[in-house]
């Protein structure tokens, strides 16, 4: 009523905002209707967060740059805007985008100053990736160097190791995280999770699992790590291992949703017990509906299941909602096996833009015997 009032208002729409979700259809249908107007940039970018809380992130990068070229000074639009680039693996976009942010974000007078460190933490980690990327270490450095608030101390530190650890030098990597000060638990957490994440880029799999399943035997409702344990013993052929620590997380917090979707996909992929498999990806999805990558296990489900018409049905819509490398290697999958190979081709070749490096999508075109 507010809004039929006065389409223009911007009140309205911001609580539509805060109401969007599947129970509140009609909410987003009023927010899209007041932005084919000229809407503020503001309300256009809690658009943009609101769709990136849904994982809605091709549509949350249409909003954004809709914002940068509309306000070419919008500072968060250009940084968001380079995170999701990066995240899509445009290199040299993203790095364009977050300069553009770095160049407005230093120019401000007055302002926030702790939202300006934080962003130019984010930025500068962001710029350290790419160059790491380009295996140009050096230039990496220099934009660690320049972050100094100790919020953001860890990740520039674990981003160091991991330059460290890519030039050979693991053990130095791990001592440079371990030796990080702790100020609160969560410090230690995070110390943890990046020397985790250090290995498992390494793919030093057993040694990770083991710096994990001390902190679980320590922490038992830490539920995260956990599951982080199971995709490990997984990794590591232990795949009992993985369904009794992905069950003991069911058991204890049954609205987990990555715990089904983990099981019920493991169970599709070794082309096993797929009757349970299908249930606990369905559960999953209650959970969280409509998300892209439970969408995607359970299409391949139905792949092993041999419904290769309801698959390929699935697979479209996941990778339409959430392009992926990994969705593109079952999608292609399905296919090719239908007979439509150069369909396969095509997606497999967006699979290759998004990541080059994702493992399920190199191990189906080996499989497959597939040269793009």
């Amino acid at each position: 009523r507010g809004h039929a009032l006065d389409a223009r208002a911007d009140g309205p729409v911001l609580l539509a905002l805060a109401l969007m979700g599947p129970a509140q259809p009609q909410a987003e249908a009023l927010v899209r209707k007041y932005l084919e107007g000229k809407p503020q940039a503001e309300v256009r970018m809690a658009y943009a967060r609101a769709l990136l809380d849904g994982q809605r992130y091709a549509e949350a990068t249409d909003q954004v740059r809709i914002v940068t070229a509309e306000k070419p000074d919008h500072e968060d639009a250009w940084l968001i805007q380079g995170t999701l680039e990066l995240q899509d693996n445009q290199r040299d976009a993203a790095e364009k985008s977050i300069l553009r942010y770095v160049e407005l974000a230093q120019s401000r007078k007055g302002g926030n100053t702790a939202d300006v460190g934080r962003g130019l933490a984010q930025a500068y980690l962001s710029l350290a990736q790419i160059a790491e990327q380009r295996k140009d270490f050096a230039q990496a450095e220099k934009w660690l160097s320049k972050i100094t608030s100790a919020e953001d101390l860890i990740r520039a530190q674990s981003r160091r190791a991991g330059i460290l650890a890519r030039q050979g030098k693991v053990d130095d990597a791990r001592k440079l995280i371990r030796g990080l000060p702790e100020r609160s638990p969560a410090d230690a957490r995070s110390k943890l999770t990046a020397e985790v994440q250090l290995l498992r880029d390494l793919k030093l799999y057993k040694a990770a699992y083991d710096v994990l399943a001390e902190h679980n035997r320590r922490n038992p409702d830490d539920f995260d790590l956990i599951y982080d344990q199971a995709t490990l013993a997984e990794k590591l052929g232990n795949t009992t291992e993985m369904e009794r620590l992905l069950r003991q997380i069911m058991a204890d917090k049954p609205d987990y949703h990555h715990a089904y979707n983990a099981l019920g996909y493991s169970f599709a992929e070794r082309n096993i017990r797929l009757s349970e498999a299908r249930q606990l990806i369905l559960k999953a999805l209650e959970y969280a509906p409509g998300d892209p990558f439970i969408t995607d296990s359970l299409g391949w489900v139905e792949f092993r299941s041999g419904n290769k018409p309801e698959a390929l049905r699935i697979l479209q819509g996941a990778f339409k909602l959430r392009p992926d490398a990994e969705i593109a290697a079952h999608l292609g999958e399905v296919l090719w096996s239908m007979g439509q190979r150069e369909r396969a081709l095509v997606i497999w070749r967006e699979g290759v833009q998004l990541n080059a490096d994702n493992e399920t999508l190199l191990a189906t075109l080996k499989r497959l015997r597939v040269k793009l």
